[in-house]
């Protein structure tokens, strides 16, 4: 037989799960896509302050010592990534990045892209003295971080100087692309952070950019009224020329139009990552 109490706290459970739910869904939904990495940051904090606070209640020192861990490196993230993108935690939270796409796609309307073929790609960078790749998290839908790494290679083959520019919150978590060319055994090395990587921008012929959108638009500096203004950037444009491989003209994650697509010294190349990049380096082989 059932108790009234045992109904009234599996009742009493079933509503706290639903609410949380709830309460969850609504908590991230007005914070915009860019903004993403330095909420996983911060729910990992969460996550950790839960299971301290789960140790304290069923007197497990393991529990607790591990949930004030997760919770106290997941502030101290969320801080950091707040720092690297110029924005308050607060700001984080109330903020939304989709509102700027609808002026951002009018202003794009009348402006023509140049489109780049392969082989010209090709070319470019076999020709160039050092040469610029920036990952975001197209590479990672594409898994094309092992193919990339053998274009890589492929360029340092033929005398040409790579790097990889990292931006803080490029990705959909902290380190994400770090994790990506790791796993690809890209040498650590060669991953230049942002700030490093701007200041080596004018040096630099061909920046090839894969998958990253919003942290590399202009808008964030030239563009008040853009949501994501005042948000450091990668300035692939004080590069020589500029190379975005992208599957579509459909805005980044944060849903804003790009004027680096736009620009003269850009030109896009189209197709899925990994297909492209394949296709670079049989083509760099024939040169």
């Amino acid at each position: 037989t059932v108790s009234p109490q045992t109904i009234d706290s599996a009742t009493a459970g079933w509503w706290l799960l639903g609410i949380s739910t709830v309460y969850g869904i609504l908590f991230v939904m007005p914070i915009g896509g860019a903004d993403m990495p330095v909420v996983i940051a911060l729910l990992n904090s969460l996550s950790g302050i839960a299971g301290a606070f789960g140790g304290l209640l069923y007197g497990n020192s393991i529990m607790l010592i591990g949930g004030i861990l997760v919770g106290a490196s997941g502030v101290i993230l969320s801080a950091l990534m707040c720092k690297a993108m110029n924005r308050s935690l607060l700001n984080v939270l109330i903020g939304n990045f989709g509102g700027g796409a609808t002026s951002g796609s009018a202003a794009a309307g009348d402006q023509v892209a140049r489109e780049a073929t392969v082989n010209d790609t090709a070319i470019m960078c076999a020709y160039a003295s050092r040469v610029c790749i920036v990952p975001g998290y197209g590479l990672a839908v594409a898994q094309a971080q092992h193919v990339c790494h053998e274009f890589e290679k492929s360029l340092e083959a033929k005398g040409v100087e790579v790097y990889f520019a990292i931006h803080p919150v490029a990705g959909r978590m902290p380190g994400h692309m770090n994790v990506l060319l790791a796993e690809a055994d890209v040498p650590y090395p060669k991953l230049i952070e942002m700030d490093q990587a701007n200041g080596m921008m004018p040096q630099t012929d061909v920046v090839i950019i894969v998958g990253a959108n919003d942290v590399v638009n202009p808008a964030a500096e030239n563009d008040p009224s853009s949501p994501i203004y005042g948000m450091p950037i990668i300035k692939v444009l004080d590069a020589k020329s500029v190379i975005v491989m992208k599957r579509s003209m459909r805005p980044g994650y944060a849903g804003i139009e790009n004027p680096l697509f736009f620009h003269e010294k850009t030109k896009l190349l189209f197709g899925d990552a990994k297909d492209t990049l394949g296709k670079l380096v049989t083509e760099l082989k024939t040169l």
